[in-house]
Order: structure tokens, then C-alpha cells, then sequence
């Protein structure tokens, strides 16, 4: 059974994704923001990560390159709703994430992201 940790501070939402996660198999840690998922990721050994662009205590930017450090062998899902002038999905590819998902996230898209 693969590992996952999820850090998403968007309390509902981690929640919804973390309940789909476990029923379609998978062992999931959940985090509420990037110091608290290190912390996780200093104890576990996880298989994938997903890990939202923007959080108060520390963004995805600064998370995906600790994270890559701290478990290279970990995948990464880097997934944001925000908008602007930059694109920050392209930008955490860039800093090391293996692929990026766009919100609102259907379960199903989630699902076959992590799948693959």
C-alpha cells in the first residue's frame, strides 16, 4: 500500500481528498501546512506528496525543494487555484514537482494523478 502525504491548509477540502484517498486504498498523512508536513516527513516514509502552492506558514515554492532534498525518491503533486500574471503551476514543475493539478480538483482527476 503506497504512502501519501497531503498538505493542503484548506481544512475541507484536505479533509474530502484524504477520505477519497484512503477509500480507493491508499495510507494517507495529512498536514495543514508545510512545517507540519516536514515534521510528517521526518518520521515517514512516503511514495507521493501533494502539496498545495499556497499556504500561510510556508508556500509550495518553498516546500517542493525541501521536500525533493528531504526524499528525492518521493513524487510530487503540486496543485494550486491560484491566478495571476505568473504561473505558479509551471513554476513548481520547474522547482522539481513530477506533475501539477489545477483546483477546483474533481476526485476523479485526483485519483487517476495519483494513480499515475
Amino acid at each position: 500500500m503506497a504512502t501519501l502525504l497531503l498538505i493542503d491548509d484548506e481544512d475541507q477540502l484536505r479533509r474530502l481528498f484524504h477520505s477519497a484517498l484512503e477509500h480507493a486504498g491508499y495510507h494517507v498523512l495529512s498536514a495543514a501546512g508545510g512545517n507540519e508536513g516536514m515534521r510528517l516527513l521526518h518520521d515517514q516514509d512516503v511514495d507521493l506528496v501533494l502539496v498545495d502552492i499556497f499556504m500561510p506558514d510556508m508556500d509550495g515554492l518553498e516546500l517542493i525543494p525541501l521536500l525533493r532534498k528531504a526524499r528525492p525518491a518521493s513524487k510530487i503533486i503540486a496543485i494550486s487555484g491560484g491566478s495571476g500574471e505568473r504561473n505558479y503551476l509551471d513554476v513548481a514543475k520547474h522547482l522539481g514537482a513530477n506533475a501539477t493539478l489545477k483546483k477546483p480538483i474533481g476526485l476523479q482527476a485526483l485519483l487517476d494523478a495519483v494513480a499515475a
